[in-house]
């Protein structure tokens, strides 16, 4: 028999109360109970919301290759703190997970963690050049059975190659989940373009950029019939382009992250390499615009693009500095304070769109449903209003590179249950 937990004095996203059996690893019952079943954990969520389990479409785990920076383990355990049951490893490994023996070797290290599932993305194209396709078939039909390919970090800037990789994923129900950056327009780039970055003299990165790549990849999906995914979208104009191709029927999905809907370029006066990322800080303006478009609908879901670093690499002049944030351990309390305590979203969006929503792109049917008795146990508990300060020294992350360093978040993860297992507690 497997462990036995009860989650009594619940809230779910919809209001009702309910107190939740799960035994064997699936949920067992969702009526309200005058006491927990014989030999059950209890967890107590009062004054907490309990969503299904959070899946996150864009991580950088790291592994192979950058150890140093974070695992496959250390990741787990930070998606779990904050919430996650499921993560999907982005394909900028080193080697690059290209062809089924990488993506096999990173699933494997996911399940042998065993605290999240650990679904690998492929590549697009091989070593992330941009030039010839990688072994697509071979890793979606591997034992790790990829569906999302990327090259993040990189676009996929030829269209003849964008519209082959399109083409190809068609057959299996595959997506393409595109890296919106027109190289020739950012070479060199170190933050947003605009007052900001001509105060600093750095160079930067127009919005524009970004905006004609979602543009020429959102004509392609519909010529196609075929999925399309925006990364990590960051501007106003994004959110309008996006708009107008839902409008017409065209098959494309998008994220935000949430430091995209918190933080702004003006942060960059302070010279702190923390705040460097990819695609770039951008003005007040695209986050109020980035907000609505999550909250309508028009950007599907909240997806973390963590990405440890090494402290040498991010404790050093700007220019020379990586890019990239932390962002599982945080994710879900910055929702809270942009979308939840503005009013933009209840709790109802929020499972919609940083846990069904993604597993649906994902094709990872296990997850994201909704709770419901004879359901895998994949289940989020948050104390909403309960707050944390972030303390980058007590980070699960091998890293230390989080934005929201010295900040008093609310919402509190009290527990997250994966697969039937308690594999975080709040305080633990």
């Amino acid at each position: 028999m497997g462990e036995k937990l009860f989650i009594k004095n619940g809230t779910l996203a919809n209001g009702s109360q309910a107190d939740i059996s799960i035994s064997d690893g699936v949920i067992t019952s969702m009526n309200t109970m005058p006491s927990a079943p014989e030999g059950a954990r209890v967890i107590d969520a009062k004054e907490c919301i309990v969503l299904p389990g959070l899946v996150d479409l864009h991580t950088h785990l790291r592994e192979p290759g950058k150890e140093s920076a974070e695992t496959v383990l250390s990741g787990s355990l930070a998606a779990a703190k904050g919430g996650y049951v499921a993560v999907s490893a982005m394909a900028n490994t080193t080697p690059v997970a290209d062809n089924a023996s990488v993506v096999e070797h990173v699933y494997r290290l996911g399940q042998n963690a065993g605290i999240v599932d650990v679904f690998p993305v492929g590549a697009v194209t091989q070593g992330l050049a941009g030039e010839n396709l990688a072994d697509i078939g071979a890793m979606a039909n591997s034992d790790a059975r990829v569906r999302v390919f990327s090259d993040d970090g990189n676009c996929v800037s030829d269209a003849l190659v964008m519209r082959h990789a399109l083409e190809y994923v068609k057959g299996f129900d595959g997506v393409i989940a595109q890296h919106a950056q027109e190289p020739r327009l950012t070479h060199g780039a170190q933050m947003n373009e605009g007052i900001v970055s001509s105060q600093l003299g750095l160079k930067g990165w127009p919005a524009i950029a970004e905006e004609a790549i979602i543009a020429r990849d959102i004509l392609l999906a519909d010529f196609l019939q075929a999925r399309l995914h925006i990364c990590h979208v960051t501007t106003a104009g994004g959110v309008e382009i996006i708009r107008w191709a839902k409008a017409r029927g065209i098959s494309v999905t998008a994220e935000v992250t949430p430091h995209h809907l918190l933080l702004t370029d003006e942060l960059a006066r302070s010279y702190d390499a923390v705040y460097k990322v990819n695609p770039p800080l951008r003005t007040e303006k695209d986050v109020m615009a980035l907000r609505e478009g999550l909250a309508e609908g028009i950007i599907d879901i909240v997806a973390t693009d963590h990405a440890p670093h090494a402290t040498e690499t991010k404790e050093c002049e700007w220019q020379q500095a990586s890019f990239g944030m932390l962002g599982l351990e945080t994710a879900l309390s910055i929702v809270n304070q942009t979308m939840v305590q503005t009013g933009l979203m209840n709790w109802e969006l929020v499972a919609a769109r940083m846990s069904s929503a993604p597993a649906k792109i994902g094709r990872y049917e296990s997850h994201g449903h909704e709770l419901a008795v004879g359901a895998k146990a994949h289940i989020t508990v948050i104390n909403p209003t309960a707050t944390h300060r972030v303390d980058r020294d007590l980070v699960l992350s091998r890293s230390r590179n989080t934005p929201f360093h010295g900040l008093e978040l609310p919402g509190v993860v009290m527990a997250t249950v994966f697969g039937g297992r308690l594999t975080y507690e709040g305080g633990k």
